[in-house]
């Protein structure tokens, strides 16, 4: 009996035990499903929420999207606006010159022109016939976009094939040969071009092409102005150029210590000194030998320069901002005292890219070839003839 009484005590402490564990976990299956339940009234709560979010961001795009075709159009309608602003301001700047501030007697002024006139007249028979000056800007063409922000482009001048060159860079050693400006401009690239390995690398922006021979500067511990033969690939002469404490012929391309230049007299070389107090000169070179004809100081400032020309022995020196601007012709310097600042007309470019690394003019064409940020551009100039001796 007492063996009985013993097992159904245990049984019984192992139904409550049993009871309990039962309970225990229908009470933790109770508070996981409020868990779950909690859970999925939340899940759906926060997709309703981001179903709104989409909502209110998808009709925020459309607006954002509708705005941005406005201020496109907007933008469109102002750059429209303000390239004939432009155009109107260079016809007024190219039309009416800057005035003087002081009333001048004309009987004087006739008399000290007629000087001038005879102080030159055999100076300018002696140099050249060619009395012409740059007057506007026609016309201008963006050809294409090659190579670097800085670099040079030029035909052959006085080459009878027309051939174009590019200098690509500031400091390399390779010349790209394209047969017309027609191969350059359907080109992918330098693609069509024929390479010109140099014996050296340039410096600068100031190179030529001239009668099939390129004129470029070197800078080692001297400055050199190299003249290669773009038949037979060869260097022809070299010389060291004749002056002491080069500083950057512009203010606004450092990389230039001279820049050459042809126009109907021939070769030209633009370059600055410390001892002219950093304002522009100018020498003739003789294009055969690369001598030294003449030199001049000019009161061009290097400062804010550019880029320069040469037409008919007239320099032409081409200023900016260092955030750049409109590039302007401010300074004017002929070596035959034909043409002064007050006789030279206000000339502006038309706003494009960045500023003018080169400007090389063509006198057959009468083109100016300008690299501007890596574009490639032609300006078609109007000329005038100087003052009549």
């Amino acid at each position: 009996m007492r063996t009985l009484a013993l097992l159904v005590t245990l049984a019984c402490f192992a139904s409550a035990q049993h009871q309990a564990l039962i309970d225990y976990l229908e009470r933790r299956l109770l508070a996981i499903e409020d868990r779950i339940s909690l859970w999925h009234e939340q899940s759906t709560r926060y997709a309703s929420e981001l179903r709104e979010l989409k909502q209110q961001m998808v009709a925020q795009l459309e607006n954002l999207d509708k705005e941005k075709e406005a201020l496109r159009v907007n933008l469109e309608g102002m750059g429209t606006r303000v390239d004939r602003v432009e155009r109107e301001m260079d016809y007024l700047e190219t039309q009416n010159g800057a005035q003087p501030c002081v009333d001048v007697d004309d009987k004087l002024v006739e008399q000290q022109v007629m000087q001038v006139k005879e102080k030159n007249k055999a100076k300018y028979e002696k140099l050249s016939d060619c009395r012409h000056m740059m007057s506007s800007i026609k016309a201008m063409k963006i050809l294409k976009r090659v190579g670097g922000s800085k670099g040079t482009w030029t035909k052959d001048i006085n080459g009878l094939l027309g051939k174009v060159y590019i200098f690509n860079g500031t400091n390399e050693e390779t010349i790209h040969e394209f047969a017309s400006v027609q191969d350059f401009s359907i080109s992918q690239g330098t693609s069509l071009a024929k390479p010109w390995n140099l014996p050296s690398s340039w410096k600068g922006t100031g190179h030529v092409v001239y009668n099939s021979h390129a004129y470029y500067v070197k800078e080692a511990e001297e400055v050199m102005v190299v003249k290669y033969d773009l038949r037979n690939g060869t260097v022809v002469d070299s010389a060291v150029f004749p002056v002491q404490d080069h500083v950057p012929v512009y203010g606004l391309n450092p990389e230039t210590v001279i820049d050459l230049a042809v126009d109907e007299e021939g070769l030209w070389a633009i370059f600055a000194t410390r001892q002219n107090e950093r304002r522009i000169s100018l020498a003739k070179m003789d294009a055969r030998t690369l001598d030294i004809e003449q030199m001049w100081d000019t009161t061009c400032p290097q400062e804010n320069a550019e880029a320069a020309f040469i037409i008919c022995g007239t320099l032409y020196v081409v200023y900016n901002t260092k955030q750049p601007g409109r590039s302007h012709v401010q300074c004017v310097y002929d070596v035959n005292d034909m043409v002064t600042n007050e006789d030279a007309p206000l000339v502006y470019f038309p706003k494009r890219y960045g500023a003018n690394s080169s400007l090389k003019y063509n006198p057959l064409e009468q083109l100016l070839y300008a690299w501007d940020d890596g574009y490639q551009i032609l300006y078609k100039l109007v000329l005038k003839k100087k003052l009549e001796i």
